[in-house]
């Protein structure tokens, strides 16, 4: 769907009148591209009192090839880089790339033990976030508050979320920040998650937390990082078309074998879209009481590694005039029939070990939504399903996360009344909606082998909304 008001203010003529009238400008994303490099330009680096992530903050500045700049508050960065053979340098705003900006933040506050020993935040945000570019990135690292050995520590870094999510709603311009806790034990599983969050992939993440926990052992030469799915089975329901489709697409182009799943009217569609894939067409209507056994048989020659629980549908209503029918078809596609398939697929070993389901949630789910009890529901069901099933998955080396999408440009929202399609696009921080492939992004992300530390967790996929926690 075309956002004409973004289009209008980034032409010569629009972005004129919008700075002569004040009128917001939303930032043309940079979303990821396979005829672009990934990464490049300068990165600032720093770090609290007592890092203890810069290793692994090392391994990924070599791994994907760029520069870094030491800001005054990560002394021990110049020698630790130099002993990596990094090209590095002390931050001064004029080193900044040629156009005089970096390309992204990383600070790594995992030492702060008391929220006396904070400083070094400001110190290094006050100094380098004006000369962080357009649609740069701000990756803050800490140690999971929940695992820190005195009240004191967990304060210190439960306070990183506050400052996170400020510092994209004050960085605008299409700049996203995102909070990464890495668990004792983590460090080595951590470039997969910290790869995504500095690149044009998550160009519509931000304002998030996310918690690795060390997972199962993965070695880094074990995939290639342009194609990590190569040799995976990925099942998506819902593929025929919009979100579903560009899920199946995302999947296939990192190497998965993409298994669609979709209702039979629409198995025209679903078959076009696989065709384009090399993928393979499934014609079940997922909410038959026959649809789990039927989807088990069909996959269980082979096996499956992913699992996406995309399919789902809208009958929206006040609840006072919501029929049984409404209430009872949106739970069960959205919710039930993910049980029942897991249930399936689960109990017969077809979903293998160190597996991946991830499920589609919503804002609504979060914040709920006025005319949609049963669909907020529904998606707040998919959280909790996630949150539940996550230790119960983890012996078996399966994760199990969501996303839960704000505004996404699709067919759905485009039949949103105009003055409530404005209001969804800029209540957020990118002031704009997002795109299917935004959300499809973020499930390869956690679809990734290198993903493994990565288990219930709900990603917003949301510009940061300013709806929803």
């Amino acid at each position: 769907m075309n956002d004409s008001y973004l289009n209008f203010v980034n032409s010569p003529f629009g972005a004129r009148l919008a700075r002569s009238l004040g009128l917001p400008k939303p930032e043309v994303l940079r979303r990821y591209r396979a005829d672009q490099p990934e990464f490049g330009g300068l990165i600032a680096i720093g770090a609290a009192r007592e890092p203890r992530l810069l290793d692994a903050l090392a391994n990924l500045v070599a791994s994907i090839g760029v520069t870094s700049v030491a800001h005054q508050s990560a002394g021990l960065w110049v020698p630790l880089a130099h002993r990596h053979g990094l090209m590095t340098g002390r931050f001064e705003p004029a080193q900044a790339d040629s156009s005089g900006k970096l390309a992204a933040l990383l600070f790594d506050a995992s030492g702060i033990e008391d929220s006396s020993q904070m400083e070094p935040l400001h110190a290094f945000f006050h100094d380098t976030l004006r000369s962080l570019g357009r649609c740069g990135r701000i990756v803050v690292l800490g140690r999971p508050p929940e695992a820190c050995a005195s009240p004191r520590q967990w304060t210190a870094q439960r306070a990183l979320e506050g400052l996170t999510r400020s510092l994209g709603k004050e960085a605008r311009r299409g700049i996203t920040a995102n909070l990464v806790y890495v668990g004792e034990g983590a460090e080595s599983g951590a470039e997969a998650t910290l790869r995504f969050f500095l690149s044009p992939r998550s160009a519509y993440v931000s304002g998030q937390v996310v918690r690795l926990a060390a997972g199962a052992a993965q070695s880094l030469a074990a995939f290639d990082w342009q194609q990590p799915l190569a040799g995976r089975r990925a099942v998506v329901t819902g593929a025929a078309r919009g979100i579903g489709a560009s899920i199946a697409g995302v999947l296939a182009a990192e190497g998965a074998h993409v298994i669609g799943i979709d209702i039979p009217s629409a198995r025209d569609a679903l078959d076009a879209t696989m065709r384009q894939l090399n993928g393979t067409a499934l014609a079940f209507d997922i909410a038959a009481p026959e649809a789990p056994a039927q989807i088990a048989a069909a996959l269980d020659e082979q096996g499956v590694d992913i699992v996406v629980h995309n399919a789902g549908i809208t009958k929206d209503k006040t609840i006072a005039k919501m029929t049984d029918a409404a209430w009872q078809n949106v739970i069960d596609i959205n919710l039930s029939a993910q049980e029942r398939i897991d249930d399936a697929l689960l109990d017969a070993g077809i979903l293998r070990d160190g597996g991946r389901i991830i499920g589609v949630s919503s804002i609504s789910g979060i914040a709920g939504n006025l005319g949609q009890t049963n669909y907020a529901t529904s998606k707040a069901g998919v959280i909790g399903r996630v949150q539940s099933m996550a230790p119960h998955l983890h012996a078996r080396g399966i994760t199990i996360n969501a996303v839960a999408p704000g505004f996404i440009e699709t067919q759905m929202t485009a039949k949103i009344p105009l003055t409530l399609r404005e209001a969804g696009r800029r209540m957020n921080s990118m002031s704009q909606g997002g795109q299917p492939v935004d959300v499809a992004q973020t499930i390869a992300w956690l679809a990734h082998p290198g993903s493994a530390g990565v288990s219930g967790q709900i990603v917003r996929v949301c510009g940061q909304s300013l709806i929803g926690a």
